[in-house]
């Protein structure tokens, strides 16, 4: 089956997860660690709870059994796209004192927030269960499954380590710093060392180079191999002047070319990468967190964006997105929305009927704010994937190829080597002739800036979790050099501190560990 690991991960009942002051702790699954570890069978069955922890809360269908105890009790892809979309220029929640996102909006957040919190220890627990299940991979252990065991094994174990630099990337893009621990970390009476921005950066781009070349290059659905390597090495390097001070435009091009010369290739129809059949487009999806209504039901993941996105204020248009139930939860900014020529540009996916573009009113209000329909429960038959009481069947992709072409332009035009303006204005126009569905869009060299490049990520990637990254990194987000309504709480945008480029660590967190401070809050 396509989705084998998320089936396997549904038979895991992680009995304990990370706490705020033994980031380091062994996890017991099932009875013990060491029954879970006595055969191929169970090793993977670990590998396919730690693939599964971005989509899943627990152990048992739509949460129940939970990983951890945490505030909002919501998935780790949930509580990403909080916090990447929700304080930007891209989505308006409509129920933010009810959810606890009025600080996340108005970008004024503290080292109290609970969604901050949730998205801290969420993170760790999967480098937890990384680090443990790393620790039953040394030789001496797995030599004792044979060679055909052993083997097989290996290539786990660089999936787990895979898993652990990308969700350590996730712990360096939002709070700068953390704590580290490894599968070497003495497991009892031992207080992690915090790692600055430069030392993460190091680690996870020492992993990757280490695991990419071993990884297959064609992998099963949504396990990791060289691509999804070489694309979080593109999307570390080109923000690797925000996390180190230096700039590494020229590396983000080296992973760039890696990716590309995998053979990957662009999906014809936009708007078939988000649909319940997005399974199927593995010719530009490098890797994504799967999910199945029947086997592996989430309120979060691509949940959150269908029925979220999903308006319930008068509009009966459920069999648009193909779920169930409408939750009305947010709709588009005008800011993002307006950058779009939306007579041309299939990527316009907007109801924009009875709704007003921008928000006069407050982003609460129902029908202000486009609602997007990007992403669907429809199949490629144009039917209703599955019956959504909990879940839909559509998958969350990490890493598509249209990144991959539009990270190696901005690198270029950053001043990397490696590539020519020609190509990089080359790679950009496939990108938008996929969108236009002819040369109209193409853009001359000439026209590849930093201001174009901003506003066509923009165009391509909204909801799907880059929007603050790549504010940061255009130095729009914090600061006064871009406004957007509501930004700061004000109706037509002010400028705000510095340091909300920066999430803080936990207040709980730091009070159990001495050596992490938050300098900015």
């Amino acid at each position: 089956m396509k989705k084998l690991y998320m089936i396997l991960a549904a038979a895991v009942m992680l009995l304990t997860g990370a706490c705020t002051s033994d980031l380091d702790q062994k996890p017991v699954i099932g009875t013990t660690s060491d029954d879970v570890y006595s055969s191929v069978e169970g090793y993977r069955s670990v590998l396919a709870k730690i693939y599964s922890t971005y989509s899943l809360i627990g152990a048992e269908r739509g949460g129940g059994s939970a990983d951890i105890s945490s505030n909002q009790g919501q998935d780790m892809l949930r509580t990403l796209f909080n916090l990447q979309e929700l304080p930007t220029d891209e989505a308006a929640y409509k129920y933010i004192s009810g959810d606890n996102l009025s600080d996340l909006t108005y970008i004024n957040w503290d080292a109290t927030d609970v969604w901050v919190s949730d998205a801290y220890y969420r993170l760790y627990y999967i480098i937890a269960l990384s680090n443990e299940f790393l620790r039953y991979c040394d030789e001496g252990t797995i030599a004792g499954f044979g060679e055909t065991g052993a083997a097989e094994l290996r290539t786990y174990a660089l999936e787990a380590r895979f898993m652990r630099a990308y969700t350590y990337f996730n712990v360096l893009d939002l709070f700068r710093k953390g704590p580290f621990v490894d599968e070497n970390t003495p497991m009892t009476g031992f207080i992690p060392e915090a790692y600055d921005g430069k030392q993460l950066y190091d680690f996870i781009k020492s992993e990757i180079d280490a695991i990419a070349p071993q990884l297959p290059d064609s992998p099963a659905y949504a396990r990791a191999g060289k691509g999804a390597a070489y694309a979080l090495g593109a999307r570390l390097a080109i923000n690797g002047e925000v996390y180190t001070g230096t700039s590494h435009a020229t590396e983000a091009i080296d992973y760039c070319k890696k990716v590309m010369a995998l053979g990957y290739s662009l999906e014809p129809v936009y708007s078939s990468l988000f649909n319940a059949d997005n399974d199927k487009r593995t010719n530009e999806i490098i890797f994504a967190f799967a999910a199945d209504n029947a086997n592996a039901a989430t309120w979060g993941s691509a949940t959150y964006l269908v029925a979220g996105s999903c308006p319930n204020d008068g509009d009966d248009v459920t069999g648009i997105y193909g779920c169930g139930t409408a939750w009305g939860n947010f709709s588009m900014r005008g800011e993002v929305t307006s950058l779009f020529d939306a007579e041309h540009d299939s990527r316009f996916l907007f109801l924009t009927d009875g709704r007003d573009e921008f928000f006069t009113a407050g982003i609460e209000t129902a029908n202000q704010g486009y609602r997007s329909y990007k992403w669907t429960n429809i199949n490629d038959a144009g039917e209703q994937a599955c019956v959504t009481d909990i879940g839909v069947n559509t998958d969350f992709p990490i890493f598509r190829l249209s990144e991959i072409y539009l990270t190696a332009a901005e690198a270029v035009v950053r001043g990397g080597e490696g590539m020519s303006r020609s190509e990089a204005a080359g790679l950009v126009n496939e990108v938008r002739r996929r969108a236009y569905g002819d040369r109209s869009g193409d853009i001359s060299e000439a026209q590849l800036t930093l201001d174009f490049l901003i506003d066509e990520r923009g165009r391509e990637f909204y909801h799907e979790l880059h929007r603050r990254t790549d504010l940061v990194r255009f130095d729009r987000f914090a600061g006064s050099n871009y406004q957007w309504q509501w930004k700061g709480g004000v109706i037509d945008g002010r400028g705000v501190d510095k340091r909300y480029n920066i999430f803080p660590i936990p207040v709980t967190e730091l009070s159990a560990n001495p050596n992490l401070k938050n300098e900015l809050y």
